[in-house]
């Protein structure tokens, strides 16, 4: 492989032009896609094998249009102190809204608006009404119109002193990650200068992962709608593509920069770089790549669907890096380096040979190598208390609940909560499968139940086979005593009776995330326990990263539940609500995580079987990846974690949540995991690190990883009578 990547490499480097022309010709074929292709939607959510997927299909079958996906607002309207909304004036402001809505701008896309005065929907004080209306399209698919319409419905009263609020998906927009992701390539783009002394070195990465990203997020937009991909998918194939981008870009150029200090023609040096360094972000994209696709083993589409679509992301970085980087560094020149290394080039200031001060890494890695149980013991205490919160995680999904308190969503929900009871913002709807004497027995049953404050008769379908009955609960949605009384209505209830609706999708939703988390950790470790094992042709390296990532996911996951679970230091991060971590995020935070740690092990620890393999002893192989490496890894996590942290300032609930966590994780595994208890287990192995079973050497193909091959076939082809001119000719073929 090592071979093979740099011929790629040095031949991107001579036609530069062309491949520069190519990617930029995909950029633009991209874009014209995503400009001329609809808006995308907030995507359809399913959860094959569910109870509450079974009677979504069945409502489907029997109840025509009831189960469509089409958008719903609640407009809640609450009389001033002392008045109620069933007086003279505030009733004839609701119904100038009920009008405005089935007749006023907007209205076409309205498929039904219920009058709160013959639905029943008045609160038993008086104070509190709400207007539900039904939208033909989904949320994000609303016309902007449309969606001005129904936020400006409510303005009449609320001049006249009613407060209205509006709530529902109707509202819903694409996630807003407001300037924190501008600040997080701002941060980048400042931690690439110091890293290479050079504006060109440092924009070099940030351009062509922008470039990858743009490419991948617009084929997303692109075809958003033909397969269904939601509205967040492109967000978070954004922040995938973004960190890895950049840091595949940075691997690239430092081991290039390397090259050129030891005195070789640029496009050798580019070629070296590719094979050498390249082949470290094949390995590692390749992890990512691996705990991407493998969410598909959860078997739900939305999950699926995100996973693919990310790794679609990482696979053009990684084809980006190899090919766009060195044909950059090609019209870049020796503008790449700081003034202080182009003189060195040219024979000025220090001699070549002369001795170089030790850099922060190597004195890091000496240190650590003179108390190696210390430093094991301080990172696996530290990171252990950290992963205690995780013991006492409780997962949902957010509803409206979760929403900042100044918007009105949430301020809808808490009404409604005030007028009607927590639990109105969660009905339960169970579907009967039979006749109405079924439906009828089924309501008594239900009625008896502790927790539930009203039930609704049965609605009958015009066949009068099947029914529809509403159950309010008690409680708010996302407690635990409303998923106690969804599983007491299950439990006592044959296969005829079904229950479903958002609070019984999202209670089956985090069932199977808990059921598929151990059978998908097991093959996303698994599988990339082999790749590691033919990276570095070891069985303790492998086994020592995994098990290492499991301890730096339990501890980000502890930090998780400890910020929005616990409240700490929430009004820090803009938790305005705490609550139940989002059911995907302990299953999405390993497969992303795995994927994004596994660049930084590949890259440090290669550098340091790369000196081991050319002779070097154990502890000296590790303080010479530290050397080379060091800065680089601190880098490439530096900017990780800016780009994560960019998007905790996102509207989106759950984009936040994803972004706070990805960036706890990449810090504790990059700074305590890779920085400190890797050199110190690498240190008390010593040669045992990289031993590896004669019959399974034999067993697995050499991949070369670090470029022994490479080097060989080097030392061949400069011996050879043709001399290196031959090679030359190979690239240009």
């Amino acid at each position: 492989m090592a071979t093979f990547l740099y011929r790629l490499g040095r031949g991107a480097f001579r036609r530069r032009g062309l491949v520069a022309l190519l990617w930029v010709a995909l950029l633009f074929a991209a874009g014209f896609g995503a400009a001329s292709a609809a808006a995308p939607t907030s995507g359809s959510f399913s959860i094959p094998g569910s109870e509450a997927q079974k009677a979504f299909d069945l409502l489907d079958e029997r109840f025509p249009g009831m189960a469509a996906d089409g958008a719903t607002a609640r407009i809640v309207i609450k009389a001033p102190e002392g008045a109620k909304v069933t007086d003279p004036g505030p009733k004839a402001e609701v119904q100038k809204i009920v009008a405005g809505l089935k007749s006023g701008p907007g209205a076409a896309e309205v498929s039904s608006v219920a009058d709160p005065y013959e639905a029943q929907a008045v609160s038993q004080d008086g104070s509190t009404a709400y207007i539900s209306a039904k939208y033909k399209v989904s949320g994000m698919e609303l016309k902007d119109d449309t969606r001005e319409a129904l936020k400006d419905s409510g303005e009449g009263a609320k001049a006249a002193g009613l407060n209205v609020q509006i709530g529902g998906d109707a509202l819903m927009a694409a996630p807003e990650t407001g300037s924190g992701e501008i600040i997080g390539i701002a941060v980048a783009a400042i931690v690439l200068v110091i890293t290479f002394g050079s504006l060109i070195a440092a924009g070099l990465p940030l351009l062509t992962a922008i470039i990858g990203v743009g490419i991948g997020v617009s084929s997303i937009t692109a075809l958003a709608n033909v397969l269904d991909l939601g509205n967040t998918t492109a967000t978070l194939a954004t922040m995938i593509g973004l960190a890895v981008g950049i840091d595949y870009a940075l691997f690239i150029v430092s081991r290039y920069r390397v090259e050129l200090a030891e005195g070789r023609e640029r496009d050798e040096a580019a070629g070296r770089a590719v094979g050498t360094a390249g082949s470290a972000v094949v390995f590692a994209g390749l992890t990512v790549v691996i705990a991407l696709v493998g969410l598909a083993v959860v078997n739900l589409p939305m999950l699926t669907k995100m996973g693919f679509a990310a790794a679609g992301t990482v696979v053009i970085a990684v084809l980006v890096a190899l090919t766009l980087v060195p044909a950059i560094l090609a019209f870049a020149g020796k503008r790449v380096l700081p003034a202080g290394e182009k003189s060195r080039l040219f024979g000025k200031g220090k001699p070549a040979g002369a001795e170089k001060k030790a850099n922060g890494g190597t004195r890091w890695a000496r240190f650590v190598l003179r108390r190696p149980v210390m430093v094991l013991l301080a990172g696996v205490i530290g990171l252990g208390v950290i992963a205690v919160p995780a013991s006492k995680l409780e997962m949902g999904l957010p509803d409206d609940g979760a929403q900042p308190v100044s918007t009105t969503q949430r301020q809808a929900y808490d009404l409604l909560s005030d007028g009607f009871g927590p639990g109105f913002n969660g009905p339960l709807m169970v579907v009967v499968d039979g006749d109405k004497a079924l439906a009828d027995t089924t309501v008594d049953r239900i009625k008896g139940l502790d927790g539930v404050v009203a039930v609704t008769p049965p609605t009958l379908n015009e066949a009068g086979d099947a029914a529809v009955i509403t159950v309010i609960p008690k409680d708010r949605p996302s407690s635990v005593h409303t998923e106690d009384l969804v599983h007491e209505i299950r439990d006592g209830s044959g296969d005829d009776v079904l229950v479903t609706g958002a609070t019984a999708m999202n209670i089956d939703f985090s069932q199977k995330m808990n059921d598929a988390l151990l059978p998908y950790l097991a093959l996303v470790v698994g599988l990339a326990f082999l790749l590691l094992m033919l990276v570095f042709r070891s069985v303790l390296v492998p086994l020592k990263a995994a098990l290492g990532f499991l301890l730096s996911v339990v501890a980000a996951l502890g930090a998780v539940v400890a910020v929005f679970q616990w409240g700490w230091l929430g009004s820090v991060f803009g938790v305005e609500q705490t609550g139940p971590i989002m059911s995907m995020m302990p299953i999405f935070m390993v497969g992303v995580v795995f994927g994004l740690a596994m660049d930084y092990e590949v890259f440090l620890v290669t550098r340091m079987r790369e000196a081991y393999v050319h002779g070097e002893r154990p502890g000296q192989a590790v303080v010479t990846g530290f050397q080379y490496s060091a800065r680089v890894v601190v880098a490439a996590a530096v900017i990780m974690i800016a780009v994560f942290s960019g998007f905790i300032g996102a509207s989106e609930q759950m984009v936040k949540m994803i972004g706070f966590g990805l960036a706890v994780a990449v810090f504790f595994d990059a700074f305590v995991l890779r920085m400190a208890i890797v050199p110190a287990v690498l240190a008390l192995l010593g040669h045992k690190a990289w031993w590896l079973p004669k019959w399974l050497d034999r067993l697995l193909p050499n991949v070369d990883v670090e470029g022994e091959s490479l080097r060989k076939h080097l030392e061949r082809s400069a011996d050879s009578p043709e001399g290196p001119d031959k090679d030359r000719e190979l690239v240009n073929a």
